[in-house]
């Protein structure tokens, strides 16, 4: 790094021919660096985000519960017990996740298909056109995961309330 520093330093000062020096390993080094750092902030923002879509979620399907208090009481005294209870709220959770991700996906399709030939005549950057890696496939189930998690809490909210509970009437 030191001999680089001094090398390029003698170029630029060499008043015989007038250089300039950008040696390009050192430049893509601090190009990819600053990649790097913006790769990581845009990484975190998208965490965030997942996260408050994901609080979202929960606090629907919360607020909701209440409003169908009756409806999972009918339920249990046809005969549903709580797991069954449990393991809808799961499915809605589910359902809701994964048509999410889906919906994600065919929009992310979309604008790349839509927006690849203004981009490669506007910047001359080209952007292929793949499928999603398995780094990306990864990451997309875990968010699924965490979907499904975090339906549970209103899941469990609803496991627990009792029969009565919601054959009584609230005003």
């Amino acid at each position: 790094m030191l001999f680089r520093s001094k090398l390029q330093r003698a170029i630029n000062e060499y008043r015989a021919e007038p250089l300039s020096a950008i040696l390009p390993g050192a430049t893509l080094q601090e190009l990819w660096g600053l990649v790097g750092t913006a790769e990581t902030a845009l990484a975190a923002v998208s965490a965030m985000v997942v996260a408050t879509a994901l609080l979202g979620m929960v606090t629907m399907i919360l607020t909701t519960l209440n409003e169908r208090r009756r409806e999972m009481a009918i339920l249990r005294s046809v005969g549903a017990r709580p797991a069954t209870i449990l393991g809808l709220l799961v499915a809605e959770a589910a359902l809701l996740i994964v048509l999410g991700a889906a919906t994600g996906i065919v929009m992310l399709y979309a604008a790349l298909f839509a927006l690849q030939p203004y981009i490669d005549r506007a910047y001359g950057l080209y952007i292929a056109i793949e499928p999603l890696k398995s780094g990306e496939l990864i990451s997309l189930g875990g968010v699924v995961l965490a979907g499904i998690l975090a339906g549970l809490l209103p899941a469990l909210r609803a496991y627990r309330l009792s029969l009565a509970d919601g054959m009584t009437i609230r005003t």
